[in-house]
């Protein structure tokens, strides 16, 4: 086991340095959000918790993911291309004119299961794809990584409803907890807490996790598929936005901001990533 999180962590890593690379190429992004989920994305694509396969993007017994917070798409786009979806040098022309990488995920790009970048929309799909799978009798998870300040939006409660209403324990929301919105600290801005017990309130079971523990992350994940409860799922996932670049973290202006410069060499330092050279790492 801490072999298996070692190689995690190396895997993180590289995935924040593609996304450091991408935007900083592209000169545009949301670099805050797409590191404090990074871990729960490598834990679910590498931590063998998600059922997929990059030969058969459409087998119908996949487990379908959402990343309703659209504009980490980033942390997504390097996940899928190291694991073989497309190829990883498609990276290096995210953002630009006639690439299929755009600032939001597109379904059009392999792995992809549907259009994200409206916030709180993400929910709903989900729940429908959930109900899909009830009323199919097939046994594959939906899960949908939602923002934090995305909960803002009365659509995701409108989904939180529909989804404990129709039982839906095939279905988990993941919150990424990491406490900002675009501006502001949520709690300055229009303050969420108590959260756990709002999801609690519409029909949901509810746990929290460290959202930078993989021992954290893997033991909360792996009976996603086995559980007893009659209803869905929400998980909240306590992060640091800009995790991994010092003074990324808990920064607020680095939900938009593109480091340039000095502040760039700082943070490809931090990272440990020489972008003269090909990073590859196997696949854990």
């Amino acid at each position: 086991m801490e072999q298996k999180i070692k190689e995690l962590k190396k895997k993180a890593n590289w995935v924040r340095s593609q996304v450091l690379e991408m935007i900083a190429s592209a000169g545009k992004g949301h670099i805050g959000g797409a590191l404090s989920c990074t871990d729960i994305l490598v834990a679910l694509y590498y931590g063998k918790i998600l059922r997929f396969d990059p030969s058969r993007k459409d087998w119908s017994e996949r487990d379908r993911f959402i990343l309703s917070k659209g504009h980490a798409g980033t942390a997504l786009y390097a996940v899928l291309a190291d694991l073989g979806f497309f190829p990883v040098s498609e990276l290096r022309n995210y953002g630009q004119r006639g690439c299929r990488l755009g600032g939001h995920p597109d379904k059009r790009v392999p792995g992809i299961e549907v259009d994200g970048g409206s916030l709180g929309h993400g929910l709903g799909l989900g729940a429908g794809l959930a109900l899909s799978a009830k009323m199919d009798k097939k046994d594959f998870l939906t899960i949908a990584l939602l923002g934090d300040g995305e909960c803002y939006e009365g659509s995701v409660w409108e989904s939180a409803m529909f989804a404990s209403h129709h039982n839906l324990n095939n279905l988990v929301a993941i919150v990424d907890r990491n406490g900002l919105c675009a501006i502001d600290f949520t709690e300055d801005c229009n303050r969420l807490e108590p959260i756990c017990d709002k999801w609690r309130s519409f029909g949901w079971e509810v746990t929290t996790v460290d959202g930078h523990s993989f021992e954290a992350l893997l033991a909360t994940f792996k009976g996603l598929r086995f559980r007893k409860a009659n209803r869905p799922l929400a998980i909240i996932a306590k992060t640091i936005k800009g995790k991994g670049v010092s003074f990324m973290e808990n920064n607020p202006s680095y939900h938009h901001a593109v480091p340039k410069g000095k502040e760039l060499e700082i943070a490809r330092k931090e990272l440990s990533w020489n972008p003269s050279k090909e990073l590859q790492i196997e696949n854990v």
